[in-house]
């Protein structure tokens, strides 16, 4: 039996990927703040599941949930990060700024770090992280979620490089999604939002090949051909 934590599975990304990875048979551990969303998830899933309170903007607490989690389990195979903040915030209100880095920067990376170091003591597993299209460039409207997106994914490449250079047979996957139908979709004229069920689909068809970093949907992945070689001069004025 495979064994899976989803950390951010009481909506959105997460919630989707437990029922496809439950269909798929396996075990689970769902962390998340809202402790009652993951009491109803666990109610649908077909397979064993585990709940744990997490909250990856308290980093130090997060990192004992993390291990406390993968102890009860008696190990796991895949750790996957779906958590994240983000704020429309041209003002530039210092309240939003950080909780946007605490979460998507701090935290995410407190639960890089805690996965990897597990999955270097048994020498394999597989780690997944939710980015996003946005981190290939800056954002005028949310500029710290497009930065703290950014970070994570030059982080996964170097935590990618260590796990080749040790040896270790361990999968990094950095997942970039476009516009997904989710609460995290904001702002106005939003195109091409696609649903949580395709995307989720697509997700875990990328996770299960392994691979190392996939846009999803498929077509975002034109999006970030076309924004990393978009003259600046016509990116300043979109």
């Amino acid at each position: 039996m495979s064994k899976a934590i989803i950390i951010g599975a009481s909506s959105g990304i997460g919630r989707g990927l437990a029922k496809i990875l439950a269909e798929d048979n396996y075990d689970l551990g769902l962390m998340a703040r809202r402790e009652k969303n993951l009491v109803e998830l666990q109610k649908e899933l077909p397979t064993k599941s585990y709940v744990q309170y997490i909250d990856i903007s308290k980093q130090d607490e997060a990192i004992a949930n993390l291990r406390e989690l993968i102890t009860d389990m008696n190990g796991v195979d895949l750790v996957i990060v779906t958590s994240g903040s983000g704020h429309i915030n041209d003002a530039l209100d210092w309240d939003k700024e950080k909780q946007t880095i605490d979460v998507n920067v701090s935290g995410v990376t407190a639960m890089i770090g805690t996965a990897y170091k597990y999955f270097e003591e048994k020498t394999q597993g597989h780690l997944v992280v939710i980015s996003s299209v946005g981190a290939i460039r800056g954002s005028r409207q949310a500029t710290s979620y497009n930065a703290s997106k950014a970070y994570i994914s030059n982080y996964l490449e170097g935590i990618r490089c260590k796990a080749k250079k040790d040896e270790l047979d361990i999968t990094i996957t950095d997942i970039r999604p476009g516009l997904i139908d989710t609460d995290m979709a904001k702002g106005e004229g939003l195109f091409w939002v696609q649903p949580l069920e395709k995307a989720s689909k697509q997700m875990y068809k990328s996770i299960k090949q392994k691979k190392e970093i996939v846009y999803i949907t498929k077509r975002w992945a034109v999006i970030a051909f076309v924004l990393k070689h978009m003259p600046n001069w016509i990116y300043y004025k979109m």
